[in-house]
């Protein structure tokens, strides 16, 4: 059984039941060991005490927050546990949404919701009821160490909670300033949508891969087994002079045909014989 990121229970209005969250997805990386170059032997992190000038335990090893510069306030994870709010528990409910009312931008982590093997009844009810009414669910819980706002959608294998970012933890500093008044041409627009139209096509997320992870793989293949590296070659990439050329040339390379407006819309009928 995965491991359980998250239980408690889970409201809307009076109704209450008890859920698990269930990690959705992770990063995977090819994992590198710090060594030390003279010898290749492991290189071990250690806690250390900058006054006494010696490593410490992990068991001597506190939490403190810095009220000015070099005072602390130590804080236990006792403490902690008190001063938690009830969505420690129980994650509730605010208010029903549009998908589409949400900018994906406020996406953080997305987890499985699963529903307690002994009640499921209310389970299948909210869920059913967020397809009928085709709504998703804004919540709060708190995990990790903080209060978490969520959305609740359905997916064809149950509910799903996507943690979302607060508002000021999106780096609106860091928005590009960019001039979007001025229109394109219409032959140029009309480029642009037929190359849009000679790549379009049904998502397949079998089809996306990591080329980076499978690059770093192969270079410790090679080496382990003291072949040669080969490079990976990267295409060189002018600057676009003639941005209608440049269209042309995208779609050419496409290797697809052109759409046109007759194949996009229904086949005209046959005349009948007079």
């Amino acid at each position: 059984m995965p491991a359980t990121v998250w239980k408690g229970f889970l409201s809307f209005g009076l109704v209450s039941f008890p859920v698990r969250l269930f990690s959705a997805a992770r990063s995977e990386h090819i994992h590198f060991h710090m060594l030390h170059r003279k010898d290749l032997s492991r290189i071990k992190e250690v806690w250390f005490c900058a006054k006494e000038n010696k490593p410490v335990d992990r068991s001597d090893i506190v939490k403190g927050y810095e009220t000015s510069k070099g005072e602390y306030v130590v804080v236990e994870n006792e403490e902690l546990k008190k001063i938690a709010p009830a969505t420690a528990t129980t994650m509730e409910v605010l208010q029903f949404v549009r998908d589409k009312e949400v900018d994906p931008i406020y996406f953080e982590t997305s987890y499985f919701m699963a529903p307690e093997e002994t009640v499921s009844k209310p389970y299948k009810l909210l869920y059913q009821a967020l397809i009928a009414s085709q709504y998703s669910a804004i919540a709060k819980v708190t995990m990790h160490g903080r209060e978490h706002s969520v959305l609740i959608r359905t997916a064809p294998t149950g509910l799903l909670a996507h943690t979302l970012y607060y508002p000021n933890e999106l780096r609106a500093a860091n928005r590009p300033n960019v001039k979007l008044e001025q229109k394109a041409s219409g032959k140029e627009l009309a480029l642009a949508k037929s190359l849009i139209e000679h790549l379009a096509g049904p998502f397949k997320p079998q089809q996306l891969h990591d080329a980076y992870r499978e690059n770093v793989a192969r270079l410790i293949e090679q080496k382990k087994k003291g072949q040669r590296i080969t490079s990976t070659p990267h295409p060189r990439r002018a600057p676009v002079i003639d941005l209608m050329e440049a269209l042309k040339r995208s779609i050419s390379a496409s290797g697809k045909p052109p759409i046109s407006k007759a194949s996009s819309s229904k086949a005209p009928r046959k005349r009948r014989a007079a």
